[in-house]
């Protein structure tokens, strides 16, 4: 394997795989049901080109490059970060050995529904996010929407290499499925239930980029940890791409917000719909809505399924290196505060192996105060007293100890009957969702931009904001 990406190959890649022909021929019989997907359930909105980076390399400093290309000519490839012929496995009972270039037999099945997993979330936004393209809001937007796009599509090959590579006449199989199933679809849905949400708006997909991204962060930083060196060092790369896309949701969110704050100002009212922007409140809700969709894809608090897959060492705690404990974990205790049917918490003592998928949210949920923080900063810097929050992480739940409970965003636990009475308050309603839409204008002029969101602070790869980042088709 080298740092530099092959692109003179059908498909680039810098994991030598013309050296094994076998494979080769499988994923570039792959390639052709790839290239329909993406034509059947990519971005709707078709361009001649758009201004995208394209990695040529794995390392740390130089790895892309910025041009224009057609969006069906961009070249997915197969890429891993370097290897570490020194690296040992960091955690588990495995603690201290040699790291796996090959899957071990006991843990093929393990390996495989985890990379599955993670593969049909990648195909999963795309479609979630097809037809945005026909309302952008400028045309550096609508060039990050395609940014986000084809990475999500480069992803999803890095998991269907690891499928075809190493699992055989099962791995084939499923890195197929991965493209039969779509999000949405009642009779074959995506795995994870945020992934079958509808993206129908800007503000959405700002918010999906910036919560269920950051989930997608926080579950490849565990596979990056995996024993399974493969896996990764391809998640190591993914994590390096990925960081775009929540850049996009965080300084999307700030956008809207600013443009709001302005609005508020400009109109001295909180009430700024007649004005064309989006309500403070509303942009609560939508905060609500999608962080708690995206606690859900952390499992259950409670999982015997990552205390094994911790203990053999294929998926680790983020940034488990830097943790100061055994890296084993047989001795340690987490606390659980669970909801009771009278209404009262209680907080249960468990063993820190069962809770694994606790620790992860709550290394998510500081990461995502982060976001908040900024957003009422734009407030107070506008001399706004309004303020965002996170919800409860019981809110609106319906995995984990929380589901089956009503649980208001002060982590009240009420009635199902009164919860469904306030609902309207805490969730986007249908006229919520058909005044946000009724905003999203199409803007495709450069350095034009729609009246609901403020433009950038700096535009992408060094060019200003009015640069054609897009030629539409």
């Amino acid at each position: 394997m080298t740092s530099t990406i092959n692109y003179d190959e059908k498909i680039p890649n810098n994991v030598g795989l013309s050296s094994d022909r076998r494979l080769q021929r499988a994923l570039e019989g792959w390639q052709p049901k790839f290239m329909n997907w993406w034509s059947e359930m990519g971005p709707t909105l078709e361009a001649h080109d758009v201004y995208l980076r394209t990695a040529v390399a794995v390392g740390r400093a130089g790895w892309a490059h910025f041009d224009h290309v057609k969006p069906d000519e961009y070249r997915w490839g197969i890429f891993l970060a370097e290897r570490d012929s020194d690296r040992r496995i960091a955690f588990g009972e495995h603690k201290g050995e040699p790291v796996w270039q090959q899957v071990p037999g006991e843990y093929r099945a393990d390996l495989q529904r985890l990379i599955v997993i993670q593969g049909d979330t990648e195909p999963a936004s795309v479609e979630q996010q097809r037809h945005l393209g026909l309302t952008a809001p400028s045309l550096y937007d609508l060039r990050n929407l395609f940014q986000v796009n084809v990475e999500e599509g480069r992803h999803l090959w890095a998991m269907v290499y690891l499928l075809h590579a190493y699992f055989g006449k099962e791995g084939r199989e499923q890195a197929e499925d991965l493209l039969l199933r779509n999000s949405g679809n009642p009779d074959s849905p995506r795995i994870l239930g945020a992934f079958n949400e509808e993206t129908a708006d800007w503000l959405a997909f700002y918010m999906f980029t910036y919560f269920t991204d950051r989930d997608g962060k926080y579950q490849l930083g565990t596979l990056k940890e995996s024993a399974f060196d493969p896996l990764s060092r391809t998640c190591e790369f993914m994590l390096k791409e990925e960081a775009h896309h929540m850049f996009v949701g965080t300084t999307g969110v700030d956008r809207v917000v600013m443009r709001s704050a302005q609005l508020i100002r400009e109109h001295d009212t909180l009430e700024i719909g007649p004005h064309g922007g989006v309500p403070l409140d509303v942009i609560q809700k939508y905060i609500n809505f999608h962080y708690s969709v995206s606690l859900d894809l952390f499992g259950s608090e409670t999982s015997t399924n990552a205390a094994n897959y911790y203990t053999a060492g294929l998926k680790g705690r983020w940034q488990e290196t830097r943790r100061d404990d055994d890296h084993r974990l047989t001795e340690d205790s987490a606390f659980l505060a669970r909801p009771r049917a009278d209404g009262t918490w209680v907080t249960e003592e468990l063993s820190a192996l069962v809770t694994l998928n606790l620790d992860l949210r709550g290394e998510y949920l500081a990461d995502c105060r982060t976001g908040v923080r900024r957003w009422n900063r734009i407030l107070e810097e506008a001399g706004i007293s309004y303020r965002f929050a996170l919800p409860h992480p019981g809110f609106n739940r319906s995995v984990g100890v929380h589901g089956g409970f009503a649980i208001t965003p002060d982590g009240e636990i009420i009635d199902e009957r009164v919860w469904r009475h306030l609902e309207h308050k805490w969730l986007p309603t249908s006229s919520d969702l058909a005044f946000v839409r009724s905003l999203m204008q199409p803007v495709h002029e450069p350095g034009k931009i729609a009246s609901w969101v403020a433009p950038p602070i700096n535009g992408i790869n060094g060019k200003p904001f009015d640069y054609e980042y897009v030629h539409l088709a």
